[in-house]
């Protein structure tokens, strides 16, 4: 599928006004995307668990009105109006404007809150640009019937992308592949696509809990971490490695293999932040209590033969992930040994969910 096809018809009866309220949950990658070109296109493929609690709601309302030279828009995060989001949005419009034209038409107010804080290393951008976009595709739903629902999500996720690149992986669940794959038919650069194949027992209804290290701003801004990867050198290797990596998982979704999954999604976890601790210029995104953590982890997975492991965005929290047989034993162990490491004790108790859902 191109660009192009994501162009609306003409549409002449533009509604007056109303309001839509979607839910869209964060995702967790497995394989991890790190590295764009132009429009937001990954450098590799990405697969992504997506979570259930961890989610953001929001409400667009609109209103048709007279002047349509610019973007006219408020957004309101828990109540409060925040006009520091606003350049993120607007560069958001002005890229999606051509496939949604009346953007210029209508004045909007966005209404967002999310279930975990804000800019805290879960990835709030991936939730809530998610959730606007299936609310700007309500309205073109509306205005035009006829649109498929297969389609809505589609484009609502070539969409999101184009908000915020991993957006695009937080529509459908459990697990969702972006970026295009050769063994993966379905898979495309533009959007996300639900995993098509066989995905054993051991994966479903999988745990995160995610441990809250570090709450405040991200030290690095995902834009910023991504453009460290033009003339990284490693970058080329490493885009090889995230499509072997998927590669791999296919198999190890088929037969349940927790083993190689452990081996696969740690190792993408650490090659992310050495990507950026050998970037120029460069970062160490881990604090002191992130490697407490993750050093108990492999005691603990050594000492009792369960198969908990971790991953990472690109920052200090620690996604703590374990099949639902062992998730007794292992949440033991969370908040025995490792909350400690959290700040304030900060931490969130997550699974595996299917999506995005209208309210």
């Amino acid at each position: 599928m191109l660009e192009q096809q994501f162009i609306p018809k003409a549409c002449n009866n533009l509604l007056e006004s109303g309001s839509f309220t979607w839910s869209s949950p964060s995702n967790i990658a497995l394989v991890k995307y790190w590295g764009k070109r132009e429009h937001q296109i990954p450098e590799n493929p990405s697969v992504s668990f997506t979570l259930d609690a961890c989610k953001t709601t929001t409400t667009l309302s609109f209103s048709k009105k007279s002047n349509q030279d610019e973007f006219s828009f408020d957004v309101f995060l828990d109540g409060k109006q925040q006009d520091d989001f606003k350049p993120k949005i607007e560069t958001f419009f002005k890229r999606i404007e051509s496939y949604l034209p009346f953007l210029k038409d209508y004045y909007f107010k966005i209404e967002t809150a999310n279930t975990f804080p804000h800019s805290s290393g879960i990835a709030s951008s991936a939730s809530g640009m998610s959730a606007l976009a299936l609310c700007l595709m309500s309205i073109e739903k509306e205005l035009d019937s006829d649109i498929p629902e297969e389609f809505f999500i589609q484009k609502a996720s070539f969409l999101a992308r184009l908000g915020s690149g991993s957006a695009c992986r937080s529509l459908k669940g459990d697990l969702v592949v972006w970026g295009k794959h050769e063994e993966i038919d379905e898979s495309s650069d533009l959007f996300g696509v639900k995993y098509p194949f066989e995905v054993h027992e051991n994966f479903k209804n999988f745990h995160d809990t995610i441990l809250l290290v570090d709450k405040g701003e991200k030290q690095v801004s995902s834009t910023v971490g991504h453009n460290l990867m033009y003339n990284h050198p490693f970058a080329k290797e490493r885009f090889k490695q995230a499509h072997k990596n998927l590669s791999e998982l296919i198999n190890v979704f088929k037969v349940g293999d927790l083993k190689t999954f452990i081996n696969i999604v740690e190792s993408e976890a650490l090659t992310l932040h050495a990507m950026m601790m050998t970037s120029m210029p460069y970062f160490i995104l881990m604090k002191p209590n992130t490697l407490e953590i993750i050093n108990k982890i492999w005691a603990f997975r050594k000492e009792t033969g369960t198969h908990v492991c971790f991953t990472l965005d690109a920052g200090a929290n620690v996604h703590v992930l374990y099949p639902e047989n062992e998730a007794e034993q292992v949440y033991e162990f969370i908040k025995n040994e490792l909350v400690a490491y959290c700040q304030n004790g900060h931490y969130i108790c997550d699974r595996i969910g299917f999506g995005a859902k209208q309210l």
